[in-house]
């Protein structure tokens, strides 16, 4: 049933037809402002090598997601490290076991609730350098990403609370991980809390790639006497703290070897040879067996890079560059697509982003601290202006915590099908029922909230105390430029900061544009460019917070949990970690979110929408635009099917560069069984 529902959720659906609508328009538009056809020969290329850029840059966090997740990031990731435990199952929609790592899996429930998922892997997995892969790896791996002195490496520690015997390992008082098991070299066993249970993508509780003890943590070994499994340094010292912080520095963070930016040793389809200067150098890595389906990238060489879109089609068009990736800037799709219409040797694709750019708010820093101030940027900020800026026709003002190719949003929207199977109902009327539960369900209260009011915006800062200019005096819109609140230490302005990331195509908006509509209502903007690495160190908060708000963007898992987004403070309370904001109500929202029977997607679906109401109401952020993206290259990289892809690494597992004739589109696939 959801085959036939979610296989389109990468594809580009109904929504898209407004940004086709735009891309006709922008490339008549183009066409008499870029150089004709003639100008681009037809390009030669290297089969051997693959050159894919993108506007975002490499911060070098190629080593797991606790120092970042920027999105050229994770697609590194995604290149070099693999034969994770599960899988996202984009046509049924679920987690599902890697048929390629796991030849077998159990469940079982133990009398107290708590249910043990038992694992049996495949006995040909190997790293890039020859060394076995074995179930020692998968514990080791889980012990490393929750281990307490990664924290003192700057890391965001997993919180991983659904493991049995967790707290007690964390704390000390345990030095076994009682939740984790090691039964044989290849067999492995995870108990979940009952407590935690259900979960909504059950089998993401199991989310686990293997990492190189030896390379990690050299000197350390990984046992289990039957009751869990524990850290040992050989000398009779165990628990967590065997990983100690100098241990653990000079593994991951050395800055010339270190395996967080200079991973050698790897389980992906490819191997990291080289990161210099910003640019990301693989190789095909001959070891690895191949993904679930069996596909092994042919590829050899690919080169990885940032880009500005200026120079991006240019680049493109005379073959300096095979593949652009994500491209977002109005301009330089117009560009890209009037290249590709005119020359018969280029190609695009366009498909719908599952992420948002967004406005982070500081709201442990005085004046976003009060919900009022936040209320009133939201209302004084033309976010349709802003998309139109930025993005053109080939994005929507955002509403909420969510992207355009979310399945959640599809649903909802109605671009999809709802998972209701006419056949498994016998009573015609249970069915209808079924339909009438879906249509209840609405974006409209969301695409309302927020609508631009300068007056309202006003209004809020007025009664936020923010009613004096610079004098002392009542603050009159038609004469004073900034607001004054009256402190304990005197007048203070209105006068707040952002950054934003440098390559942005946001850039000249946020500091023309979104300044202009926040001096209307008397708040002064001071908009500053930093490096992407700086920028995610503010937003995960490594480093002391200089800035009231940040400009930038999330891509969302598919695994989407935001009560992961939450720390618990020593008062107990829930915090939204980049943000500051304590909220129990969306703390608890998204605890039931998660907390839904698996396959049960109308509650899902109904406690979404119910978090995307409350986390509009409280405001960590301002969501500014969804959109769709776009990638160019030539028809001699064939088969590259990103659309049914979750990004370019995985798309290329079946794609090959081959010399192009026009005879190759009327080549139809053989089915296989």
């Amino acid at each position: 049933m959801m085959r036939r529902i979610l296989s389109g959720i990468l594809t580009v659906m109904l929504l898209m037809a407004a940004f086709s609508v735009a891309v006709a328009e922008d490339v008549q538009q183009a066409e008499n402002t870029f150089p004709e056809e003639e100008a681009y020969p037809l390009v030669q290329y290297d089969f051997s090598e693959l050159t894919v850029a993108v506007t975002t840059p490499m911060t070098g966090c190629f080593f797991t997601s606790m120092w970042g997740n920027n999105t050229s990031d994770i697609d590194v990731r995604m290149m070099i490290h693999g034969y994770n435990l599960v899988q996202w199952d984009v046509e049924e929609g679920v987690f599902a076991p890697d048929d390629s790592v796991v030849t077998g899996i159990a469940v079982s429930k133990n009398e107290n609730g708590d249910v043990t998922f038992t694992v049996a892997l495949a006995e040909d997995l190997v790293y890039c350098d020859g060394t076995p892969i074995t179930a020692w790896d998968y514990a080791f791996s889980t012990l490393l990403t929750i281990a307490p002195e990664m924290e003192n490496l700057g890391a965001n520690v997993r919180k991983a609370d659904y493991i049995c015997g967790y707290e007690e390992y964390i704390s000390g008082e345990s030095f076994v991980l009682s939740g984790v098991k090691v039964i044989s070299d290849y067999m492995l066993s995870f108990t979940i809390k009952g407590e935690y249970l259900p979960f909504f993508y059950e089998l993401g509780l199991l989310d686990c790639i293997p990492y190189p003890i030896n390379v990690l943590a050299p000197g350390i070994t990984v046992a289990d006497r039957g009751e869990g499994i524990f850290l040992t340094d050989g000398n009779g010292n165990t628990g967590a703290h065997v990983l100690s912080a100098e241990l653990l520095r000079s593994a991951i963070l050395d800055e010339n070897n270190g395996y967080l930016t200079y991973p050698k040793v790897t389980s992906g389809p490819y191997r990291l040879v080289s990161f210099t200067d910003g640019e990301a150098r693989f190789e095909l890595n001959p070891l690895y067996k191949g993904d679930a389906e069996g596909r092994k990238p042919v590829i050899q060489n690919v080169v990885f890079r940032s880009m500005s879109n200026e120079e991006m089609i240019p680049a493109w068009a005379e073959g300096k560059v095979v593949l652009l990736n994500k491209v977002t800037a109005k301009q330089t799709i117009s560009e890209g697509q009037s290249v590709a219409a005119s020359h018969p040797q280029m190609n695009s694709a366009n498909y719908l982003r599952s992420g948002l750019s967004f406005i982070s708010f500081n709201t442990d820093r005085i004046p976003l601290d009060d919900l009022r101030v936040r209320q009133a940027i939201a209302y004084a900020v033309d976010r349709d202006i802003l998309t139109r800026e930025s993005v053109g026709d080939y994005g929507l003002r955002s509403n909420g915590y969510y992207g355009l190719g979310q399945w959640m949003y599809l649903l909802i929207s109605g671009t999809n099908a709802y998972p209701v199977d006419e056949t498994e109902y016998s009573d015609p009327e249970q069915y209808a029922e079924q339909i009438a539960m879906w249509e209840e369900l609405s974006l409209g209260e969301l695409e309302h909230l927020y609508e631009t009011n300068p007056g309202k915006a006003a209004e809020l800062l007025d009664n936020a105390g923010w009613t004096y200019n610079e004098k002392g005096e009542a603050f009159n819109p038609e004469q004073d430029k900034v607001r004054y609140a009256m402190t304990g230490e005197g007048l203070k302005p209105l006068r707040l900061t952002l950054a934003y990331g440098k390559g942005s195509a946001a850039g000249d908006t946020l500091e023309n544009s979104l300044t202009a509509m926040l001096a209307e209502i008397g708040v002064e903007l001071v908009v500053t460019e930093i490096p992407a690495a700086n920028l995610l160190n503010q937003y995960y908060r490594r480093t002391e917070p200089e800035y009231d708000m940040l400009f930038l963007a999330t891509n969302f898992d598919v695994c989407f949990d935001p009560s992961t987004a939450f720390d618990e403070a020593d008062d107990g309370t829930h915090v939204w970690r980049s943000s500051g904001l304590a909220d129990e109500a969306l703390w608890q929202l998204s605890v039931e979110m998660r907390r839904t029977e698996p396959g049960d997607f109308l509650s899902y679906c109904v406690k979404w929408l119910d978090f995307q109401k409350q986390y509009m109401e409280v405001l960590p952020a301002l969501p500014v635009y969804c959109n769709a993206y776009f990638d160019f290259y030539p028809r001699e990289l064939q088969n590259y099917e990103i659309s049914g892809s979750i990004s370019w690494p995985l798309a290329i597992h079946q794609a090959y560069l081959a010399e192009y004739t026009e005879e190759t589109d009327a080549i139809e696939p053989e089915e296989t069984d």
